[in-house]
């Protein structure tokens, strides 16, 4: 067993529900009912359960729920579909980098790219050393200096739409996460939150490849 990446060999070792992650044989154990969450991030939030620099992070947005976390993240600046659950299953399920759960976003970019950018993106970028994998892009509106893309990744690199736009010439003006694996942000307004229901969970599970919960 380990707690918080550490081997613990002694017996009545105390462990907080809320802060600590417990693992047996490598498999997070769930020590509080699941419950997991959609958030429409607002932009300006940052995705972190506290910043020492007081700075405003989404669990202002989203109720107190003993060891509600965020999976993955989203950048200041950027909007839309975020989860947060209290299940290390589901966690590690939607950002183990074997899975592949895709993500789709909204980016408004500089100009109108040329049909060889969005070849590009398609095929993979070099950002900070490191070619990305293939992406799904298509236009989805062109305005007289913008155009709005979606753009579906399964990778999880820091800030990475917004480096492979600006990679092709075409800097983000705006960014929303629309989807993530089989949800969809829908109606839920900016910084309004909802459960996910049994049947919605499963479906993200499926989505990564796993069956059915590793706790049961």
């Amino acid at each position: 067993m380990t707690v918080n990446g550490e081997v613990i060999s002694l017996l009545g070792t105390k462990v907080d529900p809320e802060q600590d992650v417990v693992t047996v044989d490598g498999k997070p154990i769930q020590m509080s009912t699941p419950r997991t969450l959609m958030l429409n991030k607002p932009a300006g939030y940052i995705t972190t359960r506290s910043d020492p620099h007081a700075r405003d992070t989404v669990m202002s947005l989203v109720p107190e729920i003993p060891g509600l976390h965020p999976i993955g993240r989203l950048d200041k600046d950027t909007t839309g579909l975020l989860l947060l659950t209290n299940d290390g299953t589901l966690t590690n399920a939607l950002t183990h980098p074997r899975h592949r759960v895709n993500k789709t976003y909204h980016a408004w970019v500089q100009e109108i790219p040329t049909e060889r950018a969005v070849r590009k993106l398609m095929t993979g970028v070099e950002i900070e050393g490191k070619k990305t994998a293939p992406a799904q892009v298509e236009v989805l509106r062109v305005d007289k200096h913008r155009t709005l893309l979606a753009i579906t990744i399964h990778e999880g690199r820091k800030r990475q739409v917004r480096l492979m736009c600006a990679a092709v010439g075409h800097p983000v003006i705006s960014l929303t996460r629309v989807s993530l694996g089989p949800l969809v942000l829908g109606h839920l307004k900016e910084g309004k939150w909802r459960d996910l229901s049994p049947a919605e969970v499963q479906s993200l599970f499926r989505a990564a490849g796993v069956k059915e919960r590793e706790d049961k």
